[in-house]
């Protein structure tokens, strides 16, 4: 069983410790006869096991496992530190982190938790993310480390770090996908109620956090329903605005307002999402696959693809198809 362990801490802020117990640590009879390998085997870990930790909200958590437990998991996860703009990070949870690397483990950071993964030197050299407040702070706290503050989450294979929050969700729903792949992720998501993959990155925020929802959000909404109805067939931005009952240019603006990309990427999004599944049953050629899914080439599905998900759907399949989710 992969054992995965996060760390809690004295004043941490509870959603995205939630998100980890969520994703990781919650009974899935919706997957019974999806999966190859067992669920995971979730632990909460503290520098002191058993002692109270103040959580943001007036209340407190115990963890029953300690730095050992943490050091020893397959997957280790730092949702965040105690004070990313004055605090230092504990000497023990940098040895721990050091110690799970060296063994091989995988090792992620959500939100500010980037900062404990620099402090054991772990990110030198590589790209890392975090929340879009905190990006400018871990450059000049760690030059080495080559901060992205547009992205939602940057993987490298043995670490893994996101942005602030909810990108927290999108990243362990992306190592699930790693995991146990799409058809299983894709599961976990819907019971989150959330999308499996978001198109886009954490820079749409930075301005104007938490827009305002437009009057005409739900003819938008209307116009996504209708698309994901009709992903094999030619779409336009035209139809798609014909969908929510509005002019194109004003489609256009409403959408990018509420979703953050434009139509068309969102649509090639939704195509590529749908093709996973396919992919990793053997369901068909690649060119039948893009043809499925409603690609007007194996050509241009390939390309996409490519961008999209940092892969072939060649390489994808061969890494995913009949394993069933075998561990990446």
């Amino acid at each position: 069983m992969h054992t995965v362990a996060v760390y809690a801490f004295d004043g941490m802020a509870p959603f995205e410790l939630g998100v980890v117990v969520e994703v990781f640590g919650l009974a899935r009879p919706e997957l019974a006869g999806l999966l190859s390998a067992p669920w995971y085997d979730l632990k909460v870990c503290a520098d002191e096991p058993g002692r109270p930790l103040a959580a943001v909200g007036g209340f407190e958590l115990v963890a029953r496992h300690g730095l050992d437990e943490l050091a020893a998991a397959d997957t280790v996860i730092v949702v965040g530190v105690a004070n990313a703009f004055g605090g230092t990070v504990s000497p023990e949870l940098v040895a721990a982190l050091r110690t799970a690397h060296e063994r091989g483990a995988r090792i992620v950071s959500i939100c500010s938790g980037a900062f404990a993964l620099a402090a054991a030197g772990l990110l030198d050299g590589r790209e890392a993310t975090t929340h879009w407040r905190y990006a400018e702070l871990l450059k000049q706290r760690h030059p080495q480390v080559r901060v992205n503050p547009d992205v939602l989450y940057v993987d490298h294979g043995d670490l893994l770090t996101s942005a602030g929050s909810a990108a927290g969700i999108d990243l362990c729903l992306h190592l699930v996908r790693r995991d146990h792949g799409a058809r299983v992720a894709n599961t976990v998501a819907r019971r989150f109620v959330v999308p499996p993959h978001r198109e886009g990155g954490q820079a749409q925020f930075i301005e104007a956090a938490v827009a305002p929802v437009a009057e005409a959000a739900d003819g938008v909404a209307q116009s996504m329903q209708w698309a994901l109805d009709h992903l094999t067939a030619p779409l336009t931005v035209a139809l798609l605005a014909r969908a929510a009952h509005m002019s194109e240019r004003s489609y256009l603006r409403h959408f990018t307002a509420r979703n953050g990309t434009s139509p068309m990427r969102w649509v090639i999004a939704q195509r590529i999402a749908a093709s996973l599944p396919l992919l990793e049953a053997l369901d068909g050629t690649v060119e039948e696959i893009a043809a499925a899914v409603g690609f007007e080439s194996a050509a241009t599905y390939r390309h996409h693809f490519g961008r999209t998900m940092r892969t072939s759907p060649t390489t994808y399949r061969r890494t995913f198809a009949g394993a069933g989710g075998q561990r990446a």
